[in-house]
């Protein structure tokens, strides 16, 4: 048996020097446990989390943390980067600097993230991924997402995360070999055996997303002052580079006990089966299996920003483009006055 190594580490108002003191026992290669003491530390960059780590703060149980990680780096890279299996984060809070990664840089400029969209060759599966007890805040900054989830990647429980602000709260998104989006040669690499619950995001554009995935469980979400609460998205090349077999690409997601106080123009929740392919721009529609969604409360509130979204298109609770197979269960408008100070339902 391998022995289990705990490093409690010392850190200071340096940034250099914090990080590499991170990296000093990360680079150790050994794995186990690091936990950092409590306070507010900033890192001049971010750090990769290799297999075998647990990366913990100094709180424990439920309450605020008391351990927060931020950076002064202004290149896009996570704060916290999982590259390597059986990782556990937990017990910490995170503030990434501003950063704007652009449309198709959903892995970059996060709190945390696991895995990579594009990859140079083929390569192997992340896996036995916990993420827990987590805070992530970007006050005022919508550009880039808090946690990404990409690629390959498989086995994650992420569990009692709290967010505040950001582009797209959790990030869930397929990954392929390839220079990039419109040079894919596949194979490509769809998350899945994905359990998220007990998610909390405030004041972001988007509560989370989910693409071209399978095997996805989302339980008691709570999603406030969002423009969008979530997405459920087929991929801009659907399936065609997925060589999984009898795992289907779209094929055994629940999403269950979501709450949704949206201010956006358009919709609470988008579920589309049609995508637009960024390699010969033609339109492939994924056909969903065993999805569905239910028992979830959205409630409308006054626009953020007045007169914004499209003329042609009515704000609604649910929007569901080409999506057969997708059943739709206890779904609930609560158009009270009242409605977010009430909460959700019991």
């Amino acid at each position: 048996m391998t022995e289990h190594h705990h490093h409690d580490l010392t850190l200071s108002d340096d940034p250099a020097a914090n990080r590499r003191a991170l990296e000093q026992v990360l680079a150790s290669g050994t794995g186990g446990t690091l936990r950092l003491p409590a306070g507010t530390f900033t890192l001049d960059r971010g750090v990769v989390l290799g297999p075998g780590w647990t990366l913990t703060g100094a709180a424990h149980g439920p309450g605020p943390v008391t351990t927060w990680l931020t950076s002064s780096s202004s290149a896009g890279e996570p704060i916290v980067h999982v590259l390597g299996s059986r990782v556990t984060i937990q017990d910490i809070g995170l503030r990434p600097p501003p950063c704007a990664p652009g449309e198709h840089g959903g892995d970059r400029g996060t709190a945390i993230t696991i895995g990579n969209y594009l990859y140079p060759a083929e390569t192997e599966w992340i896996e036995n991924i916990q993420i827990r007890h987590v805070q992530v805040e970007r006050h005022d900054e919508r550009a880039a997402n808090c946690v990404a989830v990409m690629g390959a990647v498989r086995d994650i429980t992420i569990s009692d995360v709290s967010i505040v602000g950001g582009c797209t709260g959790i990030a869930v998104h397929w990954g392929a070999v390839g220079d990039g989006v419109d040079s894919i040669v596949g194979p490509s690499y769809h998350p899945h055996h994905l359990d998220i619950r007990d998610l909390r995001v405030s004041d972001a554009f988007e509560g989370f997303y989910l693409s071209s995935v399978h095997d996805v469980t989302v339980d008691r979400v709570h999603l406030s002052e969002v423009e969008i609460g979530f997405r459920l998205l087929p991929g801009d090349n659907t399936d065609r580079f997925h060589s999984g077999g009898d795992n289907p690409v779209g094929a055994r997601i629940r999403v269950r006990g979501a709450y949704v106080a949206w201010n956006g123009p358009l919709y609470a929740v988008r579920i589309a089966g049609w995508g637009r392919s960024e390699i010969d721009h033609s339109f492939r529609v994924l056909d969903y299996r065993d999805v569905v969604v239910r028992d979830c409360t959205f409630v409308p509130l006054p626009l953020a920003t007045a007169g914004s979204g499209e003329a042609r298109r009515p704000r609604s609770p649910v929007v569901v483009e080409q999506a057969s197979g997708v059943i739709l269960e206890g779904i609930r408008v609560d158009l009270r006055a009242d409605a977010v100070l009430a909460g959700p339902p019991p």
